[in-house]
């Protein structure tokens, strides 16, 4: 390790002097020169102090003792602090890659703030993706428990007053416009398919909001958690997983009435030609119509057992399979004449009708068994308590979820297995159906972009999950919609570094936050140097395109 200048003739003829801190590498027998460190003009530095540092450097590095300092020795460092470094320098090329802080500049504007609004929202995005915690956690573990670039620490009313500006004048919207697009063009991203699929989230407070225009409400709970105010949360990703925007509604919000909003909120978009997959929560004639707006396109489950009649002539009408997959099987079927013609699909999987079929076949075994009991034990009831007992015992079996919807009821009020019903259902066994209003999109096309909507459930898994999205303690309903988006972001910058480097978020988050920052100082000076790439970190770094950590992060003499 030496220090060495380079020097660089300005246009006024006079010669400038630069520093730099290098030290030698051979690669492919080759002795390479590589720059550690630019420490700036030699006019404006301390030249003996950077001297002293770089012996007391090597000392540390190369003395005696296999290359450990002498105990005493002058000029000896000592380490004052080592933080994991790898995962948020990941996160932070991929934020510039994309584009996030360039729009964060443009929607908070020319205002001035007391502190860097967007390293402290990168701050929290990055703790969302590597250390989930509270707002008061997030700002403590940003300041002391890893190295974020550029940010030297944070407290909690820093990073709500960045949560504020973050949705302040519509920024939500456009921060996510202008995120997507630098998106699709660093990742060539097909958007000809847009998936779009609702969840809901709960708080951990019993009490919902009051009045009218309330967000924190009861309603039905994707969670399983009808005891607790929730919000429903909207999200649109691409076929390879990339989301593109994020939507939050009331709790009690239908499914069935955002499909206008989402459509509208992508149309100033200009994505050019997109068929918009939905499932069957949103395909009702007059949101399907709506899509059909201003040439969009859209594949839609359609649901099966609902009584409409162009789902049972889609569903009876003969036809030889196409066989797609191993798995999937698939038929198109036109209903009607004209332009009042519908496009549908069936999809038929042999090994979901296999397990379907043994499953009903267990049910139903189940149902004869118990039946039998509670007959056997009514005709051995001798007093009306008993009775009433085996009434509440039927009662109980007709409302359960599973076995419940096999059973009907005879006049005289006795319970019997209902074959008609078990028929019907063998003929849907493995199948579903879709429907399309693209006249090009081939029936394989249609039945693998509908498969493909798994990557919108994937995001809400995710979110909830590796994010960990909830527990939520927020209160106002512009923190809330900041924490979401903050979750949305998070979730972009693990996807794209998943889909570069082929590895789940875990094993790169686990990998690189082996990588750590280490602070040592003694009587020359201060120094911050990383810890030495292992291979599997260096290939995370090159798979990814983002430049590795320098070897020499900051160097102060004293």
């Amino acid at each position: 390790m030496y220090l060495r200048a380079t020097q660089r003739r300005r246009k006024d003829g006079s010669v400038v002097r630069y520093v730099q801190l290098a030290h030698n590498r051979r690669v492919n027998g080759v002795t390479q020169a590589e720059v550690l460190l630019n420490l700036g003009r030699e006019d404006q530095l301390d030249i003996d102090g950077l001297r002293r540092l770089a012996a007391s450097i090597t000392r540390f590095t190369d003395g005696d003792g296999g290359g450990q300092p002498l105990p005493g020795a002058p000029g000896e460092f000592d380490v004052v602090g080592s933080r994991p470094l790898g995962g948020v320098w990941l996160l932070d090329g991929l934020w510039r890659a994309l584009g996030v802080d360039r729009a964060l500049g443009r929607v908070l504007g020319p205002r001035r703030f007391t502190t860097d609004v967007e390293r402290v929202l990168f701050a929290l995005v990055a703790s969302r993706a590597l250390d989930p915690c509270s707002k008061l956690a997030a700002a403590e573990w940003a300041s002391l428990d890893v190295h974020v670039p550029g940010l030297a620490g944070m407290d909690e009313d820093q990073a709500y007053r960045a949560m504020d500006l973050l949705v302040e004048a519509d920024a939500q919207a456009k921060v996510q416009e202008a995120v997507f697009f630098a998106c699709a063009d660093l990742l060539n991203l097909e958007v000809d398919l847009l998936f779009f699929d609702t969840t809901s989230t709960y708080f951990e407070r019993d009490e919902p909001e009051r009045g009218e225009g309330a967000f924190r409400v009861f309603g039905h709970s994707k969670d399983h958690r009808p005891d607790l105010p929730q919000i429903v949360i909207g999200l649109a990703v691409t076929r390879e997983g990339i989301p593109v925007r994020v939507w939050c509604w009331p709790g009690n919000t239908n499914d069935m009435s955002v499909i206008g909003e989402v459509k509208d909120g992508l149309r100033g978009w200009r994505l050019g030609r997109v068929v918009t997959v939905v499932d069957r929560g949103f395909s009702s004639d007059e949101n399907l119509r709506y899509l059909t707006r201003a040439g969009g396109h859209w594949i839609a489950g359609e649901r099966m057992r609902d009584g409409s009649p162009d789902a049972r002539a889609a569903l009876a009408r003969q036809g030889r399979y196409q066989t797609v997959r191993d798995n999937l099987r698939v038929k198109e079927v036109r209903i009607g004449e004209g332009d009042a013609a519908k496009r549908f699909i069936v999809c038929h999987n042999p090994a979901e009708a296999e397990r379907e079929r043994t499953g009903r076949e267990d049910t139903v075994r189940r149902l004869e068994a118990e039946l039998d009991r509670i007959e056997t034990q009514r005709a051995k009831a001798k007093d009306a308590n008993a009775r009433e007992a085996h009434t509440r015992s039927e009662c109980a079996l007709r409302d359960h979820p599973a076995l419940g919807r096999y059973l009907r009821q005879t006049p005289s009020g006795r319970l019997r297995i209902d074959r008609a019903k078990i028929a019907a259902e063998e003929r849907l066994d493995g199948k579903f159906l879709l429907s399309t209003s693209d006249p090009d999109l081939s029936a394989e096309d249609v039945a693998l972009g509908y498969k493909n909507l798994l990557e919108a459930e994937r995001g809400f898994r995710d979110l909830k999950t590796t994010l960990e999205l909830r527990p939520v303690f927020h209160r106002l309903e512009h923190r809330i919609r900041a924490h979401v988006l903050l979750s949305w972001l998070a979730l972009l910058l693990i996807r794209v570094a998943e889909r570069q480097t082929n590895q789940t978020w875990r094993r790169i988050a686990l990998e690189l936050q082996r990588l750590h920052l280490v602070t040592l100082t003694g009587p020359t000076g201060t120094i911050a140097q990383t810890t030495e790439l292992t291979d599997p970190q260096r290939e995370l770094y090159a798979a990814t395109g983002i430049k590795s950590p320098p070897r020499i992060t900051a160097l102060h003499p004293a």
